[in-house]
């Protein structure tokens, strides 16, 4: 045996090849809904992580989900790679919804984010 052929049969391993398979068929239901469009003349919208981060934690309505925007926006940014502008955009925009919720209120210590 290799030093490689034990990973290639972990569970590990199994499901990231499961959640990299589902994100895909997650893409392609995406862009089945939302063809790509042409590219505009106009112009490009461009800013980092961070101001993200910091402008949807000033949109926070509570001190928990302020506390929540960091793991949020953290996880967007990871999965960003793989999945084209529009559907980041799109989730970028639900975090937007879920932080400005008055009645969302969840509870910190539950099911912590990487």
């Amino acid at each position: 045996m290799t030093d490689t052929a034990h990973i290639k049969g972990s569970p590990e391993n199994g499901a990231n090849i499961s959640y990299a398979l589902w994100m895909r068929r997650e893409v392609v239901r995406f862009e089945r809904q939302w063809p790509p469009m042409e590219a505009s003349d106009g112009p490009r919208v461009g800013f980092s992580w961070e101001q993200l981060e910091r402008e949807l934690g000033s949109l926070a309505v509570t001190p928990s989900q302020k506390a929540m925007c960091h793991d949020l926006v953290s996880g967007v940014r990871k999965q960003a790679i793989c999945k084209p502008p529009e559907m980041v955009l799109r989730e970028i925009l639900c975090l937007a919804g879920v932080l400005m919720d008055e009645s969302f209120r969840p509870e910190l210590g539950e099911g912590e984010m990487t």
